[in-house]
């Protein structure tokens, strides 16, 4: 037998073992690692999410919370973990698009040891002020520049996605701010509201019943269209300033080297379960936008341009975490 046949009857007897394991894909619950604490939007999400899924694959979904170093703790767990389809991610922004450029020595590479199943959904920051403050773009750009890095912004943390905003804000705007980083969104809107600080970016998930109520205004959204959470407020293009489109997502990922069959099996499922009018209403409440129609391969394009992106404006921020 020559190298070439038998290379292939390798190949062939390695399709016929795993093929009945693949189209039984899953004979059993998978779990879902969530690299953030209970609670939080991103295990908010996560759930809602686990319950169709659930449904979809005729196996339980269980939501496993890993928290620890921005998420880098969970994602590394995953990222090591056999390549089966057993083992999800549920990863963010940060775990795939900014802690690469923010640590020094990340333990993983949010591409080559990731099989990137689905984007799950988009969650556009929005600009927010308090009541005293302007309440259009231009107004309130004009105070910023007039005030010459007096003014200030809140974020929920160094190196989050609300502080990368602010930064990247003051890039497009041509404005000085001093950031003010606090320990989560809750006391930096506070502070807000109490006009402590100028502005602040976070989603409308963490500050809508704030903004519903009067305590906060919504200036613009960082998204190429309007929330359906709140359709009053302009994007930031409309308001006059292009280019500003950002914000945190969810992805939905396995380890590198899961075979093909099951990922495109979790994508179809993801999809379908993200398309569930219950599922995306609860998630329009929560400010989330569902994706529904994302392959593998658009997924993987999506998460190295926003790599790219975050890097960019963190060299110029100089964030940097130990």
């Amino acid at each position: 037998m020559t190298m070439t046949r038998r290379v292939l009857a390798v190949v062939l007897a390695l399709m016929l073992t795993c093929a009945p394991a693949m189209a039984q894909y899953p004979d059993k619950p998978v779990k879902l690692v969530v690299p953030f604490p209970p609670g939080g939007p991103t295990d908010v999400f996560a759930r809602v999410l686990s319950a169709a899924l659930s449904e979809q694959l005729g196996q339980q979904v269980v939501i496993e919370n890993k928290g620890g170093a921005g998420g880098t703790v969970g994602t590394d767990l995953v990222a090591k973990a056999k390549p089966d389809g057993y083992t999800l991610l549920f990863g963010t922004a940060a775990t795939h698009g900014i802690n690469v450029s923010l640590y020094d020595q990340l333990p993983y590479d949010p591409l080559k040891d990731f099989e990137l199943v689905a984007l799950a959904g988009l969650v556009p920051m929005v600009l927010l002020v308090s009541s005293e403050q302007p309440r259009t773009l231009p107004e309130l750009i004009v105070k910023l520049k007039a005030e010459r890095g007096k003014s200030s912004y809140a974020s929920s943390g160094n190196g989050t996605t609300n502080h990368l905003a602010g930064e990247l804000f003051k890039t497009r705007a041509g404005i000085e701010a001093v950031h003010v980083p606090y320990r989560g969104s809750g006391p930096a809107l506070q502070d807000l509201m109490g006009g402590r600080v100028t502005f602040m970016f976070d989603s409308f998930g963490t500050s809508l019943e704030q903004i519903k109520a009067g305590k906060l205004y919504a200036v613009v959204i960082m998204a190429d269209k309007r929330s359906q959470a709140r359709p009053d407020v302009p994007t930031a293009a409309e308001a006059g300033l292009a280019d500003f489109v950002g914000g945190t997502w969810n992805v939905v990922a396995v380890p590198a080297g899961t075979p093909k069959p099951i990922v495109d099996r979790l994508n179809t499922a993801v999809n379908k379960a993200l398309a569930s009018a219950t599922v995306a209403e609860r998630l329009q409440q929560l400010g989330i936008e569902a994706v529904t129609d994302s392959t593998p391969a658009s997924t993987r394009a999506f998460v190295a341009a926003e790599i790219v992106k975050w890097r960019d404006v963190i060299r110029i921020a100089g964030a940097k975490v130990d």
